[in-house]
C-alpha cells in the first residue's frame, strides 16, 4: 500500500527545504533526530497495523468505527487543503507541511499560535499531552465576545510537520471523546522527494473513489442536459388540446 523510499532517492535531498548538510551534521542517509515511537507515521516507518486508511496523496487518514473522514476543499481553486476527522461530538482538522530535514518547526509554530490567539483576545496555554506539547486555548468566534475551546496538536516528522486542530468535546476533555485524538496517532505522511519551501502545505488529492463518483455524476448531469437540449430542438408535432365544445340547438 505504501511506497518505500530508496536510499538513492534520499541522496537527491541536499537542498530540499532550504537546508544543506554542513560538516559534522547528519547526512542525507541518516534519519533526522525526531522521535515518534507511537505515530503519527512516516510512510517509511508505518507498521503493518491493518488499519484502513483513506489515500489523500501525501496523507493517509485512518477510517475507524465511530469516525467519518471529510476533505476540506478550497472552492476558489478547487484543491483539497486539509482533512477533517469527526465524531458525533468532536472534530479534528489535520494539515501537513514541509519542514527542514535537520529540525522540527512545532516549537515556533506553537509560539505563533499562542501569540495569534492572544492578539484576538483569546487565551492559550501549553500542556504536556499524548503527543508532547499541546496548545489548549479559548479562541474568538465570529460572534463578538464569544469564545470556543480548541486544542492544537503538533508532531514533527522527517521533513514534514503535522498539525491537528481539535474542536468540540475532545478539545476540553479528550477522555470524554477519545476517538478523534486517537486517530491522529494513525495518520501516515508521504512527504515525497520534491523540493518545497518550509511550511508549504503538502499537496492533497481526493480519494480515487470520490474522483470516480464525481466523474460519473458529472457525466450523468451532462447527458441529462444534452437530452433536454435535444428535446427542445425537436419540432412540436403534438395535436393541440381539445377545447370546450358548444352545442347549438335549433
Amino acid at each position: 500500500m505504501f511506497r518505500r523510499r530508496r536510499e538513492s532517492e534520499a541522496e537527491t535531498d541536499d537542498v530540499i527545504d532550504g537546508t544543506t548538510p554542513e560538516a559534522g551534521e547528519s547526512g542525507p542517509d541518516e534519519p533526522a533526530p525526531l522521535v515518534r515511537p507511537q505515530g503519527p507515521w512516516d510512510v517509511d516507518d508505518v507498521p503493518e497495523d491493518g488499519i484502513n486508511r483513506v489515500d489523500l496523496g501525501s496523507m493517509f487518514v485512518p477510517v475507524t468505527d465511530g469516525l467519518e473522514v471529510r476533505v476540506d476543499v478550497d472552492q476558489t481553486v478547487g484543491t483539497v487543503v486539509s482533512a477533517t476527522v469527526a465524531s458525533q461530538q468532536s472534530a479534528m482538522q489535520v494539515m501537513a507541511f514541509a519542514a527542514p530535514r535537520s529540525s522540527g518547526i512545532w516549537t515556533e509554530v506553537r509560539a505563533e499560535i499562542i501569540a495569534g490567539i492572544a492578539d484576538g483576545g483569546g487565551e492559550a496555554t501549553v500542556i504536556d499531552g499524548a503527543y508532547g506539547p499541546e496548545v489548549v486555548a479559548s479562541v474568538p468566534t465570529d460572534v463578538p465576545g464569544q469564545f470556543a475551546p480548541a486544542r492544537f496538536l503538533g508532531v514533527d516528522g522527517p521533513r514534514w510537520f503535522l498539525r491537528g486542530l481539535v474542536q468540540g468535546v475532545a478539545a476540553v476533555d479528550p477522555a470524554k471523546d477519545p476517538l478523534v485524538l486517537a486517530a491522529f496517532r494513525h495518520i501516515v505522511i508521504s512527504r515525497g522527494e520534491e523540493a518545497m519551501a518550509v511550511r508549504d502545505a503538502l499537496p492533497l488529492a481526493l480519494p480515487k473513489e470520490a474522483v470516480e463518483q464525481a466523474a460519473a455524476a458529472a457525466a450523468a448531469e451532462q447527458a441529462a442536459a444534452e437530452a433536454q437540449a435535444q428535446a427542445r430542438s425537436q419540432p412540436d408535432l403534438s395535436l393541440p388540446e381539445r377545447g370546450p365544445e358548444i352545442t347549438e340547438t335549433r
